[in-house]
């Protein structure tokens, strides 16, 4: 794709947190006349983790600091609810409109940048400079072409609380029954999405169990989506749910807060939910342990800052991304995100480790852990997706049993894949 520059003066804008409503309306970059005193460039700058209770805040001082080191640009935060964002920002990037910086999650990173809706980063910016994490990065680079920057790479990982569970469970067996035990009154042993309107999340939630039973989406060829691992795998998620270990029909927002409460002893969760989940109450007494389902492969976040094709300050947002890669920034970041790594090496302070001891089980897991897409068909994942889930949660519901679920998915992702 043939890359253009374009700089222009833009005019004076405020620095504000843009609103959902806000945002659907054409929320971008300030490209009015370029008369305005000053000249200052506003870009918009779209991310779901900026309504996050925990975390938003902290990174929209993050931005003021930016903000505060330049003259001639400012960025914006738009909060854009997880559910809906990437419809949302696809929609709006692919009618030449929309945010001029993104975070993405990796399914609608790698739509976006199948459809050629990205900016490309090789004439923008020199990674060369930069000590980039070598195995997540690698998914940033398409056909050659660099599309992407890590914002952050979480690897999730069993969160639970050490007041209910002084000894975490080790094997799936010990987490089933954990999570039987504990559920009482109104108190659950554990909670994960299982509704439709949570796709997304749903998603997340069960690419743990299918690669935890050493199962796989494809095999980079083909779909493999009703292997017997995969229905190995999605039965586990099955059983617990029929179980009635869970909080049914509650949203991750509101068991989230459970957790918090102590009302929920375990959640399969990523590095990113320590600060939110501190951020909800700071005296809770949880720990984190590997996943313990019987193969160590799980789901990562990988969400990668793009910049919109659309965009008419490409510059601008460049220089921001050159910003938050310098080193003072990259650590400021990685303390706001949590247990995340950033797009580069950085090295923990011993004070975070002393305050955070379970950093380092995070930190390993980063060779076993997959961006959750499927391999080989990246571009099709948020398709793929809503055929899966709309299929596994049909089964929980009981209409269809599971194997026939996965076997009907199967045939509707081959049929669209084509």
């Amino acid at each position: 794709m043939e890359h253009h520059r374009v700089r222009r003066s833009l005019a004076v804008a405020t620095s504000l947190i843009c609103t959902a409503v806000a945002f659907l309306s054409g929320c971008g970059s300030d490209s009015e006349s370029g008369s305005g005193s000053g000249g200052v460039t506003t870009l918009t700058f779209a991310a779901s983790t900026f309504g996050d209770p925990g975390r938003g805040p902290l990174l929209t001082k993050w931005l003021d600091d930016f903000n505060k080191s330049q003259s001639t640009i400012k960025v914006s935060a738009a909060a854009v609810p997880y559910p809906t964002f990437g419809q949302t920002v696809l929609t709006q990037m692919g009618s030449g409109q929309g945010p001029d910086l993104i975070r993405f999650d990796m399914p609608e990173f790698e739509a976006a940048s199948d459809a050629g809706l990205i900016a490309p980063l090789d004439d923008l910016i020199d990674v060369g400079k930069y000590d980039l994490l070598k195995q997540p990065d690698q998914f940033m680079v398409h056909d050659g072409r660099r599309d992407g920057i890590i914002f952050e790479a979480s690897n999730y990982a069993m969160f639970y609380n050490a007041d209910l569970i002084p000894k975490p469970p080790t094997t799936y067996e010990e987490f089933a029954k954990t999570a039987r035990s504990l559920t009482k009154g109104d108190v659950y042993g554990l909670a994960f999405r299982q509704t439709e309107a949570e796709e997304a999340g749903v998603w997340q939630d069960i690419f743990n169990y299918v690669y935890g039973f050493g199962g796989k989406w494809s095999d980079g060829k083909n779909l493999t989506i009703n292997s017997p691992e995969n229905l190995k795998g999605l039965q586990a998620y099955k059983d617990l749910y029929d179980a009635k270990v869970i909080p049914r029909g509650a949203d991750a927002a509101t068991f989230r807060r459970m957790f918090a409460e102590g009302k929920v002893g375990m959640e399969l969760n990523n590095g990113g939910y320590v600060t939110a989940t501190r951020g909800q109450n700071p005296d809770l007494n949880f720990s984190v342990a590997p996943i313990p389902f019987p193969v160590r492969s799980q789901g990562a976040i990988l969400a990668p800052i793009v910049i919109n094709e659309a965009s008419p300050a490409k510059e601008a947002a460049a220089t921001f991304i050159r910003w938050a890669l310098e080193p003072a920034n990259q650590v400021k970041l990685q303390e706001i995100l949590g247990a995340s790594s950033v797009a580069t090496v950085t090295q923990r302070s011993a004070e975070k480790l002393k305050e955070t001891p379970f950093l380092k089980v995070f930190d390993d897991l980063t060779e076993s852990s997959l961006p959750q897409i499927v391999l080989g068909f990246e571009a099709k994942t948020p398709d793929i997706r809503k055929i899966v889930v709309q299929n596994v949660i049909a089964a929980l519901q009981g209409t269809v049993d599971l194997k026939t679920a996965l076997d009907r998915a199967q045939e509707q992702a081959t049929q669209l894949v084509g």
